[in-house]
């Protein structure tokens, strides 16, 4: 018995097979090609799983499921939206089942992610587990008792979308003031390219070489753990926004943990512990036990993985 997994990106569609116990038998992938007509990228979609199939020997009938995680709005098989691919209201489910007539489970790609740490990462065992993506947007995906929770209307899991600060900054959703515009790696480099504007002179100014445009998060990251005052002041501004966003989860939800992933996480102890902080100021009821923040485990193949997890 096998599943298929595939993570469909702006740049490419990565596929994979997985065995019963989600060991990664074979992956493949090919470019995205943005702009063309929805049905030739699915197309693609269900040759990449055939092709897979094809070259391990493995017959398509074996292969009990198919998850495909997708970067937007997914709810009954149908795309609500995907903006990196232009989509809106795309029945992928029966289009792709036109190429390939295996059960098809979609998902956004931040509630795989979460799939993936429930079943091998630092969610595993939680009845209420939450991951955060912190990359160039804000993604969230929510376990409960095991499956993934996306709500009445497939936006259950748009975590980054929590407001943080009142008519603050616009937001790519329509909205200002959002979690994902305070607490991406899009926020880390707007303040970082502020501070090489206002502060030349300081050790992340020197680092970008007085050029905003040189700033990325990590350098954000780096030279803060070097001791640059300036750069701390980024991160732990940072950690507040995050922690706001954080902190607004346990009051709702109330999980055993909340895991960070994406590329920021990889900032590693020394972000977790300045967010760890910044949550215990927040505290509602004092003494209270709440959610643990732990770092995910999700590697490069755990799109693939985990939406090869899909159930319904």
């Amino acid at each position: 018995m096998y599943f298929a997994g595939i993570d469909v990106g702006g740049t490419n569609l990565k596929a994979g097979i997985v065995d019963e116990d989600f060991n990664l038998v074979c992956t493949a992938s090919v470019p995205t090609n943005v702009g063309r007509d929805a049905r030739k990228i699915i197309k693609d979609m269900a040759d990449l799983v055939k092709t897979l199939a094809k070259d391990s020997d493995i017959a398509l009938t074996d292969i009990t499921s198919i998850g495909i995680g997708i970067p937007g709005v997914a709810k009954n098989g149908v795309v609500v939206a995907l903006h990196n691919l232009f989509w809106q209201d795309v029945q992928l489910k029966s289009i792709f089942n036109e190429y390939l007539d295996i059960p098809v489970f979609i998902d956004n790609d931040a509630t795989v992610a979460a799939v993936y740490e429930y079943h091998l990462g630092v969610l595993a065992g939680c009845k209420v587990g939450v991951f955060l993506t912190l990359g160039t947007g804000v993604g969230g995906g929510i376990i409960i008792n095991g499956k993934a929770f996306n709500g009445a209307h497939g936006l259950g899991g748009e975590l980054g979308h929590i407001a943080v600060v009142p008519d603050g900054l616009q937001c790519t959703c329509g909205n200002k003031g959002c979690l994902e515009v305070y607490a991406s790696a899009t926020a880390l480099v707007r303040m970082g390219r502020r501070c090489v504007i206002e502060r030349p002179d300081s050790m992340l100014g020197i680092t970008a070489d007085e050029d905003y445009h040189n700033v990325t998060a990590k350098m954000v990251i780096d030279v803060a753990k070097q001791g640059d005052r300036v750069a701390i002041s980024i991160v732990d501004e940072y950690a507040k926004f995050l922690s706001i966003g954080i902190t607004s989860i346990i009051n709702t939800l109330d999980p055993e943990v909340i895991a960070l992933g994406g590329g920021v996480s990889h900032a590693g102890k020394y972000l977790l512990d300045k967010v760890i902080a910044a949550c215990d100021e927040k505290g509602v009821f004092e003494n209270q036990k709440y959610a643990e923040i732990k770092i995910a485990k999700s590697g490069n193949d755990a799109g693939i993985i985990g939406a090869a997890m899909l159930t319904e």
